[in-house]
């Protein structure tokens, strides 16, 4: 393949457009922030199953504690009631006297139990009330640090889409100057080996950093300046300027 020296040489210009754009392309993959995003989003996950799971115990013993307390109420319904008829002399019978005196006695044993099993189950609910509020506020902070996380990100997206997008733009200014074939060629070799050309700068290819050998060099000397070269190692296109060392 042939083609002019000055089109060769805009190869240069265009692979190091080209590999601007891939370094923006990289920055935009590996942002500190989208690996700070994903574990603060695990995070956030974990919270919002904890929470769920405190605030159902906190509800469970919410309608634990109610039944309780239904359970003492209807006790102290029967005690009252038991007492009502104690006190209004209604029951003359000794013996009848005596079974209401003891059920009275064996109501207030039974609310006593009672009533410390609600006092039990409020402490416990007070201790999943409280760990819910804990669990909320870590919850909401993950949230809040998790928005900020994004909020860089985001940011750092629209600046690096802002300076890909320039970059690109330059891009047909300088394709333009190149024929097709060479720069059809280019880009083949660009998704093979990320670098479409390189300079031989000192007798060097800067594409794989290899030094030629003399007799490498020798070929390219003898070689038409408009031929179109390659590296025997790298097999990127070779581009001769006053800096190759010929």
């Amino acid at each position: 393949m042939k083609a002019a020296p000055e089109a060769q040489k805009r190869l240069l210009d265009l692979a190091e457009l080209d590999a601007g754009i891939d370094r923006l392309r990289h920055r935009r993959r590996t942002l500190p922030e989208l690996a700070e995003i994903e574990e603060l989003s695990k995070s956030l996950a974990r919270a919002a199953t904890q929470t769920i799971a405190a605030e159902t115990e906190a509800g469970d013993l919410a309608r634990e504690q109610a039944k309780a307390e239904a359970d003492v109420d209807a006790v102290r319904t029967r005690v009252d009631r038991d007492q009502k008829r104690l006190d209004s002399g209604q029951v003359t019978s000794p013996k009848d006297l005596s079974s209401l005196q003891s059920e009275i006695a064996s109501l207030h044993r039974r609310q006593s139990d009672l009533e410390e099993v609600v006092l039990e189950i409020m402490e416990r609910r007070e201790a999943a009330d409280a760990h819910v509020v804990t669990l909320k506020a870590q919850r909401d902070e993950a949230a809040a640090t998790l928005a900020a996380a994004e909020e860089r990100r985001d940011a750092a997206f629209t600046e690096i889409d802002k300076e890909a997008a320039e970059l690109q733009d330059r891009r047909p200014a300088i394709t333009a100057d190149i024929p097709d074939d060479l720069l059809a060629l280019y880009g083949k070799l660009r998704e093979q080996f990320g670098v479409g050309a390189a300079m031989l700068h000192g007798g060097r290819c800067l594409g794989c950093r290899t030094s030629l050998s003399i007799a490498d060099l020798n070929r390219i000397r003898a070689a038409a300046h408009d031929e179109v070269l390659r590296c025997e190692e790298c097999r990127r296109i070779l581009v001769r300027t006053a800096e190759s060392g010929l």
